[in-house]
Order: structure tokens, then C-alpha cells, then sequence
């Protein structure tokens, strides 16, 4: 039987989102998780790292050193500090794209589970490891969060260098958007607002539409002087404007446990924007009796249902990991009334770790396009990448929006995500 998406979300979502958010399950025992996530024949394993796709190349050292007694934040952000550093890397840290004024600003958090500790950083600029700032401030001062300038003020006297973080690449790309795109923006009412209604469409065809702009974002591209084997995804960039973020949670063997969570956030945004990264119970939670979970998507949604603590606390309350974030998921669609002309136009991974070793990465849709599914990196004792669990079925959309890109487009990979 054939169901269509609205057939999908009324017996799907919004069933489960009425009948559900409150159900409770009983605590299972090690190795009765999930199926692929620590299922039964598979006991669940520690030590443990789980983290987004984006640290895939730095896990297997933060495991090694995580298995050899290493804390498990120093392992977490052994993890996170690789795209922090690497200016080809335009998620997070240096290179991150910048904000609409082509100014870099960075956000991170972190918990420590052994000693029930927290800090955090908001808008920073000029300092790189934004992780390590966060530590800094559950380290070193009485406080919890530090932002903007006194944030950097702070990370300097510590030792952490102050830097230009806008790359010439990334300088560029913010050039390419400032000239042709800027009039598709932050500003404006959000999807929240009651009187919110999708864009207009074009009045041309969609295909004559998207190769026009395209051309001409390439003409110009070039113009900038961006180099040729760059122009394409710099060109993406722009069209697309991405959120950059990183999340990373660690197990050791003693379960003990802690998470971190680092990014640019979105691309061209608003000078001063703070998303769920650095928000505590939103970005990241870890509790040392419970578990540890993180976000990358939707920073705004994510506040809005405080997603990491409400996981953490659904496995406080018996929830697997998966029944746990997709509660969290659902808690999202319900905000919207399960409207999919809103929701296309958000997405959300969350990554969660029982102390016990079960684990799950669930999303709210499959993926941005067909083939590109959702995934996550996970360790325990094998580096592997595995495709998050989604509560809809369908891709998103990007925002701001862009018209549907013609299927003769699609065959390029480099406008698919």
C-alpha cells in the first residue's frame, strides 16, 4: 500500500506526537537497544566515541588516547578541535564562513560528566578553538557561559591566540553572497510567526531560473578570483547557505563521560546570532548517571525544545536513545502543528549516548537529497559511519529558500548536499 506524505504525517507524526511524547518504556539492559544500534546480539561497548560526520578523520587517535585513560572532554575535544583548525573546513573554528558582515563568530559548549561541570562561549571572534574557551570557562572562572568580547578577552589571557578566522576563501565566498544574494537573507519574519507564507515562485521556468543564476554566480565567482576547481562549491555556498556545527560525546571504559559541541553557525547570519551550540541543555547535555547527547541542525527549533536535555532526561525516565531523540523530534514537528510546509524548511540530527554503551543518531528527515542520507561517526573499537534513523520520510529544504532545482541540475552532485 502506497501512503503519501500527508497520509505519512497524519498516521505518523502527528498520531505520535499526540499519543506519544509522554509514553515511557522500561530501562533495557545492556545489548537490548536499538537494531544497528547496539542491538541484542551486539552488546553495547566501552569505550565509545559518537560524534557528526565532520570528525569522521580525527576519531580514530581520540579513541586511542580515550582507551588509554585519556578524560573523556580531552578525548571529546581531540575530536573536534581537527575541523576547528583546518581552514578547508568552513563548519566551524577557522575558515568558518563568516556572518553578513563578513565577520567569523563562533559558539561552543561543554559538560563534563565525572565532574558534573559546564562552560560555554558565545559570538566569539578571532579565537579558533572555541572548544577549548568552553573548557576554559568551566575550568578557570565560577561562571558558566562568557560571550562576545569578553569571551575573547578571556580566551586570550588564558593563551588561546587571537587570530583573523575569515580566510581568502572564505572572505570570498562572503564577497560572492554579499554581491547577489544578500537581498535572501535572515531578515524578515521567521517560520514561527503566524503571518510566515513561503516565498513567491519565479515567474520564468524553474530550469531557465536556476541557469541563469547559476551562470551568472560563476562570471562572478571568477571575477573575485576564486580559483576554478572552487568555484562550483563556492557557487553552493551561496545558493545554499550552510550551518556548520560539530558534535562529539565520549565513554570510557569506567563510565565516565562528557560531550562537546563547537561551531560557525549559520553562514551569512545575523552579527551577534547564537544558536543551540553554546546553550547548554540544547546544543549539548551530559548527565554522568544518564547519558550524553548533541544537536546539529536547526539551532533555533533546537532551543525551543531545550533537544539535548530533553533526551537525556526521556533515558532518565526509561526511553531508549532512539525513542529518546525521536520524542525530541516530534516535540519539533508539534511546534508546527505538523505543518510540512515549515517543517521543509528545517532539519535536525541528534547524536545520543546511553551510559551503558546503547547509542542511536536519529534526524527529522532522511537527508537533504536522495542518496545523501543523514549519518554519524561512531567508535568502539571500529570506526564506521552509520546512517541516522529519521522520523519523516522525504529530504529538506534549504533556507532561505531557493526554487526546486530541475532534475537535469540534480545529476550535478556538486548542488547536492
Amino acid at each position: 500500500m502506497t501512503f503519501s506524505r500527508r497520509d505519512f504525517v497524519k498516521t505518523s507524526v502527528l498520531g505520535a506526537v499526540a499519543a506519544g511524547v509522554g509514553a515511557r518504556a522500561e530501562v533495557p539492559s545492556a545489548g537490548n537497544g536499538q537494531q544497528g544500534h547496539a542491538s541484542g546480539s551486539d552488546a553495547p561497548k566501552r569505550p565509545i566515541i559518537i560524534c557528526a560526520h565532520n570528525g569522521y578523520a580525527y576519531v580514530d587517535a581520540a579513541y586511542s588516547f580515550l582507551k588509554s585513560g585519556g578524560d573523556t572532554l580531552d578525548a571529546a575535544i581531540r575530536v573536534v578541535k581537527g575541523p576547528e583548525d583546518d581552514p578547508n573546513d568552513d563548519s566551524v573554528g577557522l575558515g568558518g564562513l563568516p556572518n553578513e558582515e563578513g565577520v567569523v563568530e563562533l559558539d561552543a559548549c561543554c559538560m563534563h560528566g565525572p565532574t558534573r561541570r559546564a562552560g560555554s562561549v558565545g559570538g566569539v571572534r578571532n579565537i579558533k578553538n572555541v572548544s577549548m574557551a568552553a573548557k576554559a570557562v568551566m575550568e578557570h572562572t565560577g561562571h558558566v557561559m562568557l560571550v562576545g568580547e569578553g569571551a575573547e578577552r578571556f580566551s586570550v589571557a588564558l593563551g588561546l591566540p587571537r587570530e583573523n578566522l575569515l580566510t581568502d576563501r572564505s572572505r570570498k565566498i562572503w564577497l560572492l553572497w554579499k554581491e547577489t544574494h544578500s537581498d535572501r537573507d535572515w531578515w524578515g519574519p521567521g517560520m514561527a510567526d503566524p503571518h510566515w507564507h513561503p516565498p513567491a515562485q519565479e515567474s520564468k521556468p524553474q530550469a531557465a531560473v536556476w541557469q541563469e543564476r547559476i551562470q551568472r554566480l560563476h562570471r562572478r565567482a571568477a571575477d573575485l578570483g576564486i580559483e576554478p576547481e572552487f568555484q562550483s562549491a563556492a557557487v553552493r555556498r551561496v545558493l545554499f547557505p550552510p550551518t556548520g556545527t560539530i558534535h562529539c560525546s565520549a565513554l570510557n571504559e569506567k563510565g565516565e563521560m562528557s560531550g562537546i559541541t563547537t561551531t560557525s553557525g549559520l553562514a551569512f547570519k545575523l552579527p551577534g546570532r547564537c544558536g543551540d551550540s553554546p546553550i547548554i541543555g540544547a546544543g549539548c547535555y551530559t548527565d554522568q548517571d544518564i547519558g550524553s547527547a548533541g544537536a546539529t541542525g536547526a539551532g533555533e527549533e533546537n532551543i525551543k525544545v531545550a533537544g539535548a536535555h530533553t533526551i537525556v532526561e526521556n533515558m532518565r525516565h526509561g526511553m531508549t536513545p532512539q525513542e529518546a531523540g525521536m520524542d525530541a523530534l516530534k516535540r519539533i514537528v508539534r511546534n508546527y502543528n505538523g505543518d510540512m510546509t515549515k517543517l521543509h524548511y528545517m532539519d535536525m540530527t541528534y547524536y545520543i549516548l546511553r551510559k551503558d554503551g546503547a547509542y542511536a543518531g536519529v534526524c527529522l528527515w532522511e537527508g537533504y537529497s536522495p542518496g545523501h542520507p543523514h549519518t554519524f561517526v561512531m567508535h568502539d573499537g571500529i570506526l564506521r559511519s552509520e546512517v541516522a534513523t529519521p522520523l519523516l520520510k522525504g529530504y529538506s529544504q534549504d533556507w532561505p529558500p531557493m526554487p526546486t532545482i530541475p532534475e537535469d541540475l540534480k545529476k550535478d552532485s556538486v548542488y547536492v548536499k
